[in-house]
């Protein structure tokens, strides 16, 4: 009898090892809360295996307030009221918490790559390596690659990691360069969503692998912290090293506004290239107290875009200190183009004539002649001679 009882502990001790199991994805995001629950969608639509540890029985989503929604944001206010609209409910000023934790539960069970953890705590945590080590309140342990903590002060005391002063929500100014390292745009804060945050404000200095994100409550920021996060597990790189423009293209790619342009939605066909043109600085925002506008149709003087332009290629130097007229006609903006960017201006201009109502879908008419406005050179010079691709340092200035 005593026998059969030494092996039936032996067994219990048996499995109860071979269910504390260690889980080793790409990103792990402990929280239930909006910036916690982009970070972990967005890192899973990137291709990395993520785990979202919970820790309660769902989703904690605060309401979204004024900002200038996009991305994951955007996406889940459709999918919110699409779900009160089937099931009978009524758009209120008042927020239904139950009802955003069942469409946030639905679209991550939809989502590869996704896990989430519910009602399990984190009980020990600590560095594993240049890693992450989270022993959990079931006997399992997880060691992510890369760790994004969405604003749990506990959880940066335990892993004894000190938090100094960080920049968060900037608004856009062009006073210094900084604003072409944004990675996010448009969190209402103090009556204006004319903000934007920069990807280097995610990170603590000594602390490699860890997102910091120091406002829980935002899903833009969450999205963005997401990217920043599995572009370092997917290609196995340290986060200080991460490679700014292919996660701000990443972020357009899943439609996140980099600038907070008011008047440029998501679902305008040029919203991509007036992004990436944008985010430069070549073609700067109207700002104001509360908003920043692009103003598509204004037209465009020399003097605006002389020294931007000249500022990321030298070549341009020598055609604008030639160009006296004060204003760009479409045909010197393409003739700008070619020269910088060494293409034929004939054979430019022919595929420019078959793309202006079509690929483009402009409603103005193509006139080389006529002063061309914002939103026809933004799509020029995107598509002609990327400013987007120029390489930039972490205070936003033109790497040569």
């Amino acid at each position: 009898m005593r026998k059969n009882l030494f092996f039936v502990l032996i067994l219990m001790v048996f499995f109860d090892y071979a269910n504390a199991q260690t889980v080793r994805p790409g990103v792990l995001v402990i929280g239930n809360g909006n910036a916690a629950v982009a970070a972990g969608l967005q890192s899973a639509i990137s291709g990395v295996k993520t785990t979202i540890l919970v820790q309660a029985g769902g989703f904690d989503i605060s309401p979204i307030e004024a900002d200038l929604s996009s991305g994951i944001q955007a996406t889940f206010s459709k999918k919110y009221n699409a779900f009160l609209n089937k099931n009978g409910g009524k758009q209120s000023a008042e927020f239904d918490k139950q009802v955003a934790n069942n469409v946030l539960t639905a679209w991550a069970d939809s989502i590869k790559n996704l896990t989430i953890i519910k009602n399990v705590q984190w009980v020990k945590a600590e560095r594993s390596g240049n890693n992450w080590s989270f022993k959990l309140s079931d006997g399992s342990t997880i060691k992510p690659k890369v760790f994004i903590n969405p604003g749990d002060v506990k959880l940066n005391e335990a892993l004894k990691i000190e938090v100094k002063s960080t920049r968060n929500w900037m608004e856009l100014a062009y006073n210094t360069t900084v604003y072409r390292t944004s990675v996010a745009a448009g969190k209402s804060v103090n009556g204006t969503n004319a903000t934007i945050f920069s990807l280097y404000d995610f990170f603590i200095p000594q602390q490699e692998n860890l997102v910091w994100i120091n406002d829980s409550h935002s899903m833009i920021l969450g999205q963005a912290a997401g990217a920043t996060a599995a572009y370092s597990a997917f290609y196995d790189t340290k986060t200080s090293l991460s490679n700014l423009k292919k996660i701000q293209g990443e972020l357009i790619n899943y439609k996140l506004n980099l600038m907070p342009f008011a008047d440029i939605k998501t679902i305008d066909t040029n919203w991509k290239a007036i992004q990436m043109v944008g985010v430069t600085g070549i073609l700067k925002a109207d700002v104001n107290e509360t908003t920043a506008s692009f103003s598509p149709d204004k037209l465009v003087t020399t003097e605006e875009i002389k020294q931007p332009i000249k500022d990321f290629y030298y070549k341009a130097q020598i055609w604008f200190d030639d160009y006296k007229n004060p204003q760009i006609t479409i045909g010197s903006a393409l003739e700008m183009i070619c020269y910088v960017g060494n293409k034929s201006l004939e054979n430019t201009k022919k595929e420019i004539a078959k793309k202006w109502k079509t690929t483009y879908q402009f409603k103005t008419e193509l006139d080389l002649n006529r002063q061309i406005n914002r939103r026809e050179l933004a799509v020029l010079l995107q598509d002609y001679m990327p400013p987007f691709n120029v390489n930039i340092d972490q205070n936003g200035k033109v790497v040569r």
